[in-house]
């Protein structure tokens, strides 16, 4: 009874391509949310990394230039042990020859 077959090939293959485009749209519509949100994730990163940045001082000090203040200060007291020893010496030898 019928003439013709009630779906035929050209049909077919333009219901596929819109579902293929439908898809598509689909996919780049997801994509675009899911760029948003990185982009927005990393902006939040950015932000707390720049204000810990801004929290943390710049290090104006090098390890050398404490080992030699360290050093000189060493030094300074090694001298300042030495000569109230040696005024000890002095004290007590006067004291025990009187």
């Amino acid at each position: 009874m019928s003439k013709g077959p009630l779906v035929t090939r050209a049909n077919l293959r333009k219901r596929r391509e819109e579902a293929e485009k439908q898809a598509q749209k689909q996919l780049e519509l997801e994509q675009k949310a899911a760029d948003k949100e990185y982009r927005k994730k990393e902006k939040e990163i950015s932000s707390f990394y720049r204000k810990e940045r801004k929290k943390q001082k710049e290090i104006t000090k090098s390890r050398s230039a404490e080992q030699s203040r360290i050093r000189e200060r060493s030094h300074t007291l090694t001298k300042a042990i030495i000569v109230v020893a040696i005024l000890l010496a002095i004290v007590i030898f006067i004291v025990l020859n009187l």
